[in-house]
């Protein structure tokens, strides 16, 4: 079994309206996501032979969800999350990517360098 990482870093803000802290507040956040792909077989032929899967084509997929609803966005209007936290972010991601990536386990959002969320169904 071999599993594949591929990580992303955005900018974003978001709104957590019933928190009681802080984070009631408008702010921002320089995100991670990270995806992580399984797969218990090598492709044996073709422009993915030796590889899972193609590493550059899971970039592709995760820039551009990154880059067309996350990056530099504001995360309550543009993925329809009343509550984005970390946790519903890691779900909206994977819900997203799973069609577009074979092999997909796991979702998980950085927040800062101290908090995380990981999503597995």
């Amino acid at each position: 079994m071999w599993t594949l990482y591929k990580r992303v870093r955005f900018e974003a803000s978001h709104v957590l309206p019933n928190h009681e802290g802080v984070c009631r507040r408008m702010h921002g956040h320089s995100y991670t996501v990270e995806v992580e792909i399984r797969g218990n077989a090598l492709q044996t032929d073709g422009p993915e032979a030796g590889m899972v899967t193609d590493m550059g084509h899971v970039g592709t997929q995760l820039k551009g969800l990154v880059g067309g609803s996350l990056d530099h966005h504001h995360l309550n209007e543009t993925t329809g999350l009343v509550h984005p936290t970390a946790e519903a972010l890691a779900r909206w991601v994977f819900e997203r990517m799973e069609p577009q990536l074979p092999g997909l386990v796991a979702v998980t959002i950085e927040e800062t360098s101290t908090s995380k969320a990981r999503y597995e169904p």
